[in-house]
């Protein structure tokens, strides 16, 4: 966290607060910048997801809110297309929803009936949607929402950069979004974010803390809370081609560190995963005839190498890799460069 939220979250603890005013003035002023009618500060993005269901299987019913987890009403149903399918689809499940999954958008119009509580799409898939045509756009989601009356939320917890994400899915129509308030934001990473309609907002605070709903253990601290205005803020008034090209001149940096080593590659391109956030990443990729290291081994060193690195396989093959620079502080791609090519120019077999 950049130190202007450290100072703000500092500030908020030497006071008292009433929590329902704090909940009410952070929503207003993050649904102000999120350009939404109603937003609520949420204990990170799965948070933000259960309390969204929750809304939409109880609005403001005193004994529904009661009821959760477990509605003894038929309209509890969340569609979802497989292609957007992840594991933090638990979150709506826990809000107490049947889960439903459906392959093609044809399926899942089909499937909307009187037990459809909500219809969920999952942000990160819109890059694959463009090129493979089966799987739905968000917008679909929206429309297909909006001509059944059911409502609709997006999972956009990790698609900040860029900052229009901020207002992109609530000017596309969700109903509901959910967001993230550490990652690219830089706010305390147990905060999230639950925007979009207001009476769906209303509801849905009512399922969180300090009330005594399904949400109650997510709690929100005032430090956190205040800490995530602020970061929103500062997020907003930075220039973020200056802050992607710091970025981008520590991927530079690396790549001209690694040249001349025998059997590695290694070039810069735009980032690959996501949306396009303008901002580069080095790839790597080595032949094994001269440098034999697998993947997992170069994870193995370089995680128990001084200093310690975290690399995720997943990413590349068994001989290539992408390396990011985002999260590094100044000065810190040149000792990652260092411990690199030490690796690359000593390899261990495996």
């Amino acid at each position: 966290m950049p130190p202007e939220v450290m100072r703000a979250m500092i500030e908020a603890n030497d006071y008292f607060i009433d929590l329902h005013e704090l909940n009410r003035a952070a929503g207003r002023r993050i649904a102000q910048m999120m350009q939404a009618e109603a937003a609520m500060v949420t204990a990170g993005a799965f948070s933000a997801m259960m309390l969204g269901a929750a809304a939409c299987l109880t609005g403001t019913d005193a004994a529904r809110i009661d009821a959760l987890p477990h509605p003894t009403w038929p309209r509890k149903v969340c569609l979802l297309q497989k292609a957007h399918r992840e594991s933090y689809d638990r979150a709506y499940r826990t809000a107490g929803m049947v889960i439903r999954e459906c392959n093609t958008r044809e399926q899942l119009a089909s499937a909307i009936g009187p037990d459809t509580a909500l219809i969920a799409a999952l942000a990160s898939t819109e890059k694959a949607a463009m090129t493979d045509r089966s799987i739905m756009q968000p917008h679909e989601f929206v429309e297909l929402g909006k001509r059944s009356g059911v409502p609709t939320i997006i999972d956009a917890a990790a698609e900040i950069p860029p900052a229009a994400t901020l207002t992109r899915f609530t000017k596309m129509g969700f109903d509901l979004v959910a967001i993230s308030g550490g990652k690219g934001l830089l706010g305390p990473q147990a905060t999230g974010i639950l925007a979009g309609r207001k009476v769906l907002i209303d509801a849905a605070v009512l399922h969180h803390s300090p009330n005594t709903g399904v949400g109650r253990g997510m709690k929100v601290g005032k430090e956190e809370i205040v800490g995530l205005v602020a970061a929103m803020e500062l997020y907003l008034a930075q220039d973020r081609e200056a802050v992607h090209e710091t970025w981008n001149n520590r991927v530079r940096t690396l790549v001209q560190e690694l040249q001349r080593i025998p059997g590695l590659r290694v070039e810069h391109r735009m980032a690959a995963n996501g949306h396009d956030h303008g901002f580069l990443e080095a790839v790597i990729t080595w032949d094994p005839k001269v440098i034999p290291l697998s993947a997992k081994r170069l994870t193995e060193l370089l995680l128990n190498g001084e200093p310690r690195m975290v690399y995720y396989p997943e990413y590349g093959d068994e001989h290539s890799g992408v390396l990011q620079t985002r999260s590094m502080k100044e000065g810190e791609e040149i000792l990652a460069a260092r411990r690199l090519r030490e690796i690359f120019l000593a390899p261990t077999k495996g």
